[in-house]
């Protein structure tokens, strides 16, 4: 029953895609290519790897070869990622059988030194053509496998936007030189050359198939590093399998000699199950994605339980243990409430959506440290819960910081930074989530002056019409100059995604995108930064004065 239900699966999701002919001679049986990307430690939403591991053992038992691969951004995106350092997706990558991985951007997010120890502990092989130190290759930049006597070849490609969207520290020397690198120039000719010499090479090598394993995405921002890039000025690839912008879309891209190359890509967090299939009878490709759209999971939904239900079930009691465990120590307690005022109910009162606290102090210094921009923000609404005086645990930072926003660096000028405190002061001395608890800058709020922030229908700001409120902006200890360009860290909610009605950043430099999230900031913060204590320096539950509230116009 089982096993009809897995078959069930996977033929009540398929979308088929389009089929080119080649040689297959020797092809003894269909060859299968599943790929995921952009799993993001969804390890278990959606299909889920147990989903997967049904999809592929029903296409194994229908008399095909089947192998899987993946495309990048397993092992970050959830806490088992980041408790784990992404160990527990590696372990379960192992125990899925995968055979072929390439690096994604985020697979540095826990730091060079990290990704090659993930490397180690991969039962399969990375590959990519692209991704050096000191000019030369870091990986082998394609891998050939054989059925029935027919190789096929799989080339990787990581996307060279992967310097701005991981940390661009860790691809750096202690004196700051780029010694790591993805062949990134102007025009992506150098991507496309490797690409070309790798495909090459494979053939070369007797590949009768060439695969290329891109995390290039189609976001018009990585234009000239997208998969249509690649393709339109190479040749020689049979089928493009691709991830990071985490879309499903088939394209049929025609490449420098007019030869159909069919891309797919498959969605994030188990959403879609990629597929290329080599046809033993008439050497056909064809390239399609399964799709799970039900909020239901694919297991819970038919019923399904394998092998991988209880491995997953394993790392989640590891995770469990993991949240338990103390990786730091605070001094002091780390409030987002008045340490006195309570309200009616006997309710401590808020303070970090009005007022500047000591954790709100912490969560924005930490912003800025790990990004090294000038000004750092974070919304008040973003700091969720307090962390009491003693031992801090995994699980208190996850309450702090539980949405899973991500650092994100902007160049803004100094008006726009006036703009945005501003706007997050409109409130005052009332509530909002757009409060904005700061690091790098000090600033005054004057509420006996009424906003007079504008919004749309939408809640988006819209413009400033009258006198700011927000006065005596001080950046490094000198005034903000509402000409000069300033680096910004926030998360994307805010700069890329108009949270809390952020508008003001529209059409701003991108410098770093989305490198790590917000819970995993904090934590290297405390954990590196300050050696795992937080000490006297936050003792003062009100903060380091950043923010001044001025109750009363002065005297004239």
């Amino acid at each position: 029953m089982k096993r009809f239900l897995s078959i069930l699966l996977l033929i009540s999701v398929l979308l088929v895609g389009t089929a080119f002919a080649e040689e297959a001679e020797g092809l003894q049986k269909d060859l299968v290519i599943l790929f995921t990307s952009d799993v993001h430690c969804g390890v278990d939403q959606n299909f889920s790897y147990v989903g997967l591991w049904a999809a592929k053992h029903a296409l194994e038992a229908a008399g095909n070869h089947v192998i899987l691969v993946d495309d990048g951004d397993s092992v970050q995106g959830e806490p088992m990622g980041t408790m784990t350092q992404g160990e527990a997706d590696i372990v379960l990558m192992n125990q899925m059988g995968y055979e072929i991985a390439i690096p994604g951007n985020h697979e540095f997010d826990y730091g060079m030194e990290r990704f090659f120890e993930l490397v180690e502990m991969a039962d399969f092989p990375y590959i990519s053509c692209n991704f050096t130190k000191n000019d030369e290759l870091v990986f082998d930049p394609y891998i050939i496998k054989e059925f029935d006597g027919v190789k096929v070849g799989f080339v990787g490609v990581t996307t060279p936007k992967t310097l701005t969207t991981s940390t661009p520290h860790y691809f750096q020397d202690e004196n700051g030189n780029y010694i790591y690198g993805f062949l990134q120039d102007e025009d992506g000719q150098s991507v496309y050359d490797a690409v070309q010499k790798a495909v090459d090479d494979a053939r070369a090598e007797g590949a009768q198939y060439v695969i290329v394993m891109g995390h290039l995405g189609n976001e018009a921002e990585s234009i000239p590093w997208t998969y249509a890039d690649v393709i339109e000025h190479t040749s020689g690839i049979s089928a493009f399998i691709d991830g990071h912008s985490h879309d499903m879309e088939h394209a049929d891209v025609k490449d420098k000699d007019g030869n159909v190359v069919p891309r797919q890509a498959c969605g994030t967090k188990m959403n879609g199950i990629g597929y290329v299939r080599i046809s033993a009878k008439d050497g056909s490709v064809e390239a399609g994605v399964n799709v799970w759209n039900n909020k239901t999971t694919a297991p819970d939904l038919l019923g399904i339980e394998n092998e991988m239900t209880a491995d997953i079930a394993a790392q989640k009691d590891v995770l469990d243990k993991k949240l338990a465990e103390v990786v730091a120590h605070t001094n002091v307690d780390l409030t987002i409430s008045d340490p006195e005022a309570v309200d009616e109910n006997g309710t401590p009162v808020r303070m970090v959506r009005r007022a500047e606290t000591n954790l709100g102090d912490l969560c924005a210094d930490a912003y800025l440290d790990q990004s090294g921009a000038d000004i750092a923000f974070v919304n008040g609404g973003g700091i969720r819960a307090t962390i009491d005086k003693g031992d801090i645990t995994m699980n208190d930072i996850l309450k702090v910081h539980p949405y899973g926003n991500a650092l994100t660096v902007v160049e803004v000028t100094g008006q726009q930074v006036l703009d945005a405190l501003e706007w997050g002061a409109r409130s005052v001395p009332s509530e909002c989530g757009g409060f904005l608890q700061v690091a790098g800058l000090t600033y005054e709020i004057h509420p006996y002056i009424e906003s007079t922030c504008t919004g749309d229908e939408h809640g988006m700001f819209i413009g400033v019409e009258g006198e700011y409120r927000v006065k005596n902006v001080m950046v490094g200890g000198e005034p903000l100059d509402l000409e000069k360009t300033y680096t910004l860290a926030s998360h994307d909610y805010m700069l890329l995604s108009h949270g809390d009605g952020y508008t003001q950043f529209d059409g701003c430099k991108m410098l770093q995108q989305s490198v790590k999230l917000d819970n995993q900031v904090l934590i290297d913060y405390i954990t590196g930064t300050l050696g795992g204590n937080v000490g006297e320096e936050y003792a003062d539950p009100f903060g380091q004065g950043r923010i001044t509230i001025v109750e009363e116009a002065p005297a004239k």
